[in-house]
């Protein structure tokens, strides 16, 4: 039995140390064809080192063999030495039937950097010389994909399907044409492809991209059986809680968005989108008290999460909770937020605790960013009435009136604010 032989047979046992020990021997006494043998079955077994070193000593002895050079570059790419990976590549000489692989290897390599401009030169040469090759058709799509050139990638990847190529390295090329065609905005015939995909196999991140691109193109109850389909398969893929609660919002299930929001949030503390949704959900269904804690716990996720907090001081404003509202807003232009909504809904704080003269700053303020809405005009209008400032009010509703000529209202308010 050779020393390669009995080497394997030691680590299938399990006794590393002697297994090391028959490695030196393979080094010193085994034949050429044995070294190379033994470094394809230690690669695929794990042993880098030992690999690289029986790659290194069969290429000293046979400089032009360029698979022994690839071979060893892909060592090096997963010793994560991928700088003399690249250094053994450009070695290769362009006539070795082997240079195609190259070129592959380093485009991969060019493109793990983000140089996606010479790894797409290195793809291209190799379409020129192998251009019938779909693994190389593959890499250029996959790389336009990753690039976000959907065109490129729908283009490269089609060419694939027409020659019947529908599955390239594990990888469904429909689910990739899937992707990238909703990426796109192409839902409705993104969904074909996602379906082909499926019809091949059941694999759960094809099957939550069909369900998020139902989603997308407002097929919710597709969406909802597709994500609930996910949920069975694993309940703790936590993207599905946010979308599938959506889908069911906007098909007035209420009390089941608001249950599988809940149920997100068990599995995800700290998604305050989920929070917010439940809060939302909860709003509707007039549990107040409930909405007011997933909105709170919401900011508290994130000070800066100006949705939540525009959502909450409205439920405020409602409740009358004036003081409440005004520290919402303080704390959300504290962090930065640029949101003008706030300083209306101050406005109304103010106005509220009949604080009339800090309401009218907030007003004023307000102006600046809702001179063209006629809730907030009309508003305004009011309040300067009530506060007696009648030429002010009178301007306010000429400026309504430019929105709605023929409101018999504010026609009434301005004969009377002239008289």
């Amino acid at each position: 039995m050779s020393y390669a032989q009995q080497m394997m047979d030691c680590l299938q046992q399990g006794d590393e140390q002697q297994a090391r020990s028959l490695f030196k021997k393979v080094l010193s006494f085994s034949s050429d064809d044995e070294k190379y043998s033994l470094a394809e079955q230690l690669y695929h077994l794990g042993f880098l080192n030992e690999t690289k070193e029986l790659y290194e000593g069969l290429l000293k002895n046979y400089p032009d063999e360029g698979e022994l050079r690839v071979l060893l570059a892909e060592v090096l790419v997963e010793m994560d030495e991928e700088e003399e990976a690249m250094l053994q590549l450009d070695q290769m000489d362009e006539s070795d039937e082997f240079f195609p692989r190259s070129l592959l290897l380093l485009a991969d390599l060019y493109q793990m950097q983000g140089l996606y401009e010479v790894s797409e030169q290195k793809l291209l040469k190799a379409k020129r010389l192998l251009p019938d090759e779909p693994v190389i058709q593959f890499a250029l799509a996959e790389l336009y994909l990753e690039q976000g050139k959907f065109l490129e990638a729908i283009k490269n990847y089609r060419e694939l399907l027409a020659l019947e190529e529908e599955v390239i390295a594990g990888v469904s090329i429909h689910q990739r044409v899937a992707e990238a065609l909703s990426a796109g905005g192409a839902f409705e015939e993104s969904l074909y492809h996602y379906e082909k995909a499926l019809d091949h196999k059941i694999e759960i991140n094809t099957l939550f991209g069909y369900a998020f691109t139902a989603f997308q193109a407002g097929h919710d109850r597709t969406a909802i059986e597709k994500f609930n389909e996910v949920k069975a398969l694993d309940p703790d893929y936590h993207s599905i809680y946010l979308y599938l609660a959506r889908a069911y919002e906007r098909e007035e299930e209420l009390e089941k968005g608001l249950e599988v929001a809940k149920e997100g949030i068990s599995h995800d503390e700290f998604h305050k989108e989920l929070f917010f949704i439940a809060g939302k959900l909860s709003l509707k269904l007039a549990k107040e008290e409930e909405a007011e804690v997933f909105f709170r716990e919401a900011l508290a996720l994130d000070p800066e999460y100006s949705e939540a907090g525009l959502t909450l001081n409205k439920l405020l404003l409602h409740q009358e909770r004036y003081e409440e509202a005004l520290e919402i807003s303080a704390l959300l232009k504290k962090e930065g937020d640029a949101d003008p909504q706030f300083i209306w809904d101050e406005a109304k704080a103010y106005n509220g605790m009949e604080n009339y003269h800090q309401a009218l700053k907030s007003y004023e303020e307000a102006y600046n960013f809702f001179n063209t809405n006629h809730l907030f005009l009309e508003e305004y209008g009011y309040f300067l009435m009530e506060e007696g400032k009648r030429k002010e009010a009178w301007q306010m509703f000429n400026e309504l009136l430019k929105t709605d000529p023929t409101n018999e209202e504010w026609l009434s308010l301005i004969e009377r604010l002239r008289d």
